[in-house]
């Protein structure tokens, strides 16, 4: 079938994470392969209204037919404890300019709709889960933030002193490695995160709390 969305899987004998290879953020998790695949599909709309407004093109797949295998990766422990954590090999390719502003347009969206989300969500208890668990609204923007901060570091560059810098370091950083230039202020991290991992991984983390919220309030 023509057409067909590239997707890699990351697998694990517990959990299996699909996501497209050219939509990050678009990345869902399931205990078997189709599952994940399953998931990926029934997330897509959900995903297209976050970035509906970049104009970008997206379009949802209406089946698991819409979509195509084209990486399947080991997975490790991070996988298995709940989050994407192997890179696939297309997010080793380099970024040109206009290849930038779409990542980079598809990484504000996700801060937008996190931003929009949680700010609706102010003054509202949380519903708990199955056992009662569950973190609070505050605990969860915390958390997102400091997620941010350490993915940061996989770019080489340091968390800025004040908190309402991070996005800005976090772009500066971004279109700095992108363009194969020295970060402001660079790190001693040894192994780097590439680019397109890295808004991978960052979309995927900010809309994977964001719809937490949206579905707990």
């Amino acid at each position: 079938m023509k057409g067909r969305v590239p997707v890699y899987l990351e697998v694990t004998p517990k959990r299996t994470f699909a996501g497209a290879i050219e939509w990050p953020g678009w990345c869902r998790a399931g205990k078997t392969p189709e599952d994940a695949l399953d998931a990926l599909v029934a997330y897509g709309d959900r995903y297209g209204a976050v970035i509906a407004r970049s104009r970008l093109g997206f379009k949802a797949a209406a089946s698991v037919d819409e979509l195509e295998v084209v990486e399947r990766l080991t997975g490790n422990a991070t996988t298995e404890f709940g989050a994407p954590g192997v890179p696939p090999k297309a997010d080793l390719r380099p970024l040109g300019a206009a290849e930038l502003k779409r990542l980079s347009t598809i990484l504000e969206a996700s801060w937008r709709a996190f931003d929009r989300i949680a700010d609706g969500a102010a003054g509202v208890e949380l519903a708990k889960g199955p056992r009662g668990g569950g973190r609070d609204l505050p605990k969860i923007v915390e958390h997102v933030t400091g997620a941010e901060e350490m993915y940061l570091s996989g770019l080489g560059s340091r968390k800025p002193g004040e908190s309402l810098a991070l996005r800005s370091t976090i772009r500066a950083a971004l279109g700095a490695r992108a363009r194969n230039k020295p970060v402001a202020d660079p790190n001693k991290v040894a192994k780097l995160w590439s680019p397109r991992y890295f808004v991978r991984r960052a979309v995927w983390h900010t809309l994977d709390h964001a719809w937490e919220i949206e579905d707990r309030s």
